[in-house]
């Protein structure tokens, strides 16, 4: 009865700490219900880039001793993170194209999931400005670079984008689940985030997305501000440059950097400034920035650098150098 709802839902506010529903449902993707097979081949197809593409790039670097620059440290943190920022949706994704059982996940699975995808998603926030920031260092201070920039700078730097970026999410994912959830458990979207899953709430949720909002866009904001201010003092240091060489290699590491910022911040601004028109037909931003982008970023950087390609090359003809050496004679 009505008069029994309205005592259930003042005893999940009274008490926000006891939960009901013990799984959530993903309704998954539009359109993707029509052809499962053929969106399964796809995403396994993409999944599958993805992972050989990061990984290939962070081999690359690890083992070539000539991209031992801080930049490709960063590019191998960038490699791992889109490797699992990947692997936190897609395969979640497939198993819900596979069976019906496949799109329920647990409120265990939600908080996890949900965390681990804010902890990478603003990590990689954070290392897109150390980033700009080190090219900015690179080619405005060249002579006062490798004192300011070395191995300690490094680590340091690093460290300081992954505890920064647990931290974030830790506030946002025990806000969003300290909430009472009693019903309805069906999540209009095909992972577990912030705005669909504050829409099963069985509270007010102002306050909570006057804080994501707040707290992300100021994040981000700030990032994207410390990076279009590097690249100013850029664009200004490589007008001065007196050879078109020097000129032209500065860009090209520069564009690669600036070409996955943009890829990775417009589909976010999208779906977190609008928070109450998430849902099934709003997943496509998402998609973009969570599936799609880490697919690309390997191809952008392995296409604009020709340190990167060349290394590549190595690499990839190692084994073809190997193979004649070890073969007996004819």
């Amino acid at each position: 009865s009505t008069h029994s709802v309205c005592e259930k839902m003042a005893a999940k506010t009274e008490y926000p700490n006891q939960t009901v529903v013990s799984h959530f449902f993903l309704e998954g993707l539009i359109y993707t219900a029509e052809h499962p097979s053929l969106f399964l081949l796809l995403f396994l197809l993409i999944y599958s880039i993805t992972m050989m593409g990061n990984l290939l790039i962070l081999i690359t670097v690890g083992s070539d001793p000539q991209l031992s620059s801080p930049m490709y440290h960063f590019l191998g943190h960038l490699s791992f993170l889109d490797a699992c920022l990947s692997t936190v949706t897609v395969p979640k994704v497939m198993a819900g194209l596979l069976t019906l059982d496949g799109k329920l996940i647990s409120f265990e699975g939600c908080t996890v999931q949900l965390y681990c995808f804010h902890f990478l998603a603003s990590t990689e926030c954070f290392l897109y400005t150390v980033m700009a920031y080190d090219r900015y260092l690179a080619i405005c201070q060249p002579l006062h670079y490798p004192v300011a920039m070395n191995r300690r700078m490094c680590a340091g730097l690093s460290g300081i984008t992954w505890a920064t970026g647990a931290m974030h999410s830790a506030i946002h994912t025990s806000l969003t689940f300290h909430l009472p959830y009693c019903g309805p458990h069906h999540i209009a979207y095909f992972f577990c985030d912030i705005p669909p899953v504050l829409k099963l709430a069985c509270a007010d949720t102002t306050i909570n997305e006057l804080v994501m909002l707040a707290n992300i866009g100021i994040v981000a904001a700030g990032c994207l501000i410390l990076i279009v201010l590097s690249y100013v003092f850029i664009v200004a240091a490589v007008l001065r440059m007196r050879t078109a060489e020097g000129r032209q290699r500065a860009f090209s590491t520069c564009t690669a950097h600036l070409t996955v910022v943009l890829l990775y911040y417009t589909p976010p601004v999208c779906i977190y400034l609008q928070p109450s028109s998430s849902g099934v037909g709003a997943g496509a931003p998402a998609v973009f920035y969570t599936i799609v982008t880490p697919m690309l970023n390997p191809f952008i950087y392995t296409l604009r650098n020709k340190e990167v390609k060349r290394a590549l090359r190595r690499l990839l003809c190692l084994g073809c150098r190997e193979s004649p050496a070890g073969s007996p004679p004819h």
